[in-house]
């Protein structure tokens, strides 16, 4: 490959905080991904045997091509990313070291939280509504054949409305909700008592990106 990984190396430990060593397992990794391109496409990812019967498969691939995932303030999607952004990508998954401050640990929390509400925001309008809600929740539950679609919808729609009552507890009868924002997304998950996990053991669905792509780099 074409990649500077001197520079890199530099780029990485500054910025990713990551080591000369995991750097190199993950362009080892990615140049296994791509076929020794410069590149990466969606394709080669779909590629991913452990990928492959993923109930968020979709989701997790889309996170690397996800704009938003790259701290640049942009929207969209790109067709193709290169090792950079691969590793911005998997920057998300580092986990805190003895030095790391208690406010940097709430920075990598964060960043963790908004990856994986990134990942079923799928319009990016910043929040989760309802019928990503629900497509998630299908997704997850129906293909796994233990329940029906219209169950799963079921299930959906009934934990929305209890979001819903939460984060706006005065809500009328007629209001209408328009969906999860981070901030709900965020109080949600500290509902759950899984942040303090984020570090070594992230949640599911990060665990799930970095077994499948890095195979235990970090």
């Amino acid at each position: 490959m074409g990649v500077s990984l001197s520079l890199i190396h530099i780029v990485g430990i500054c910025f990713f905080s990551v080591s000369v060593e995991q750097i190199k397992n993950l362009h080892k990794r990615f140049e296994q991904l791509s076929g020794n391109e410069e590149t990466i496409s969606r394709e080669n990812l779909e590629n991913i045997p452990a990928l492959a019967n993923n109930p968020i498969r979709r989701q997790i691939i889309g996170a690397f091509f996800d704009k938003r995932n790259q701290h640049q303030n942009e929207v969209g999607s790109f067709e193709e990313i290169g090792f950079e952004q691969f590793l911005m990508v998997m920057s998300h998954f580092r986990p805190p070291t003895l030095k790391t401050t208690e406010e940097e640990r709430e920075t990598m929390r964060k960043e963790k939280l908004r990856f994986l509400f990134n990942m079923h925001d799928t319009d990016n309008d910043g929040t989760i509504t309802l019928e990503e809600y629900r497509k998630a929740v299908e997704e997850l539950l129906s293909k796994s054949g233990a329940i029906g679609q219209e169950a799963a919808k079921a299930i959906a729609d009934a934990a929305m409305l209890e979001v819903a009552s939460t984060n706006v507890p005065h809500m009328a009868p007629d209001d209408f909700y328009e969906g999860i924002t981070f901030e709900h997304f965020e109080q949600i998950l500290k509902g759950l008592k899984k942040e303090s996990r984020l570090g070594d053991q992230p949640l599911e669905g990060v665990v799930l990106v970095k077994e499948c792509l890095c195979c235990c780099c970090f």
